[in-house]
């Protein structure tokens, strides 16, 4: 099986305070948009529309099977979101975006990823095999840093640098909960970090 290499750059904007790691892009067949969370029956950026503006439609194209990519982007500028992967490149043992099949070749430098956000308090991760790859990751500069429930965040130690640890649930309509129930956890995050 061949290697697939992460096609995107990490998305980092100026004064980012949070990043926001999944595990790995879908097979581009998938892609409504060239961003992260691009498949269409992924539900993050309804999760966004939800919890930052009441509206589950806020982020979509409806008519285009898409996204609105300018209205992403500029709110994850305003509320300082950088997003990235925990790996950058991986085979995948069957074609499909399921994170059960993805074989990690590369995992992300993280400190060196954070390292580019001076002002980062937060990392989160989306779904169980970011959240795993993450912890493995950083097992070399933190030690074990024990994980926390989906929902909850446990504080560590990165480089000199205080932050926050997020395990968020999956976005992916695969992961067992509803809509609204996935935007009531990730509003506790962000009203945690001050965000809304």
């Amino acid at each position: 099986m061949s290697i697939e290499v992460h096609p995107l750059q990490p998305f980092l904007p100026e004064g980012a305070r949070l990043l926001m790691l999944g595990s790995f892009p879908p097979p581009r067949a998938r892609w409504s948009m060239d961003f992260f969370y691009p498949n269409y029956i992924n539900d993050m950026w309804r999760v966004m529309g939800v919890v930052f503006y009441g509206d589950r439609l806020h982020f979509v194209d409806e008519p285009h099977h898409s996204f609105r990519l300018n209205l992403i982007e500029s709110f994850l500028k305003d509320k300082g979101i950088a997003l990235y992967d925990t790996a950058t490149a991986v085979r995948r043992l069957k074609d499909n975006a399921s994170d059960k099949f993805l074989h990690i070749t590369n995992p992300t430098d993280i400190a060196a990823l954070a390292e580019k956000l001076p002002k980062l308090q937060a990392i989160v991760t989306t779904g169980q095999k970011a959240t795993d790859t993450l912890l493995e990751n950083l097992r070399q500069h933190c030690g074990v840093i024990p994980p926390p429930a989906v929902g909850g965040s446990v504080p560590f130690i990165l480089k000199d640098k205080q932050l926050q640890f997020f395990r968020m649930p999956s976005t992916s309509r695969a992961y067992p909960l509803a809509l609204e129930k996935k935007a009531e956890r990730y509003a506790c995050m962000f009203r945690e970090l001050g965000m809304i």
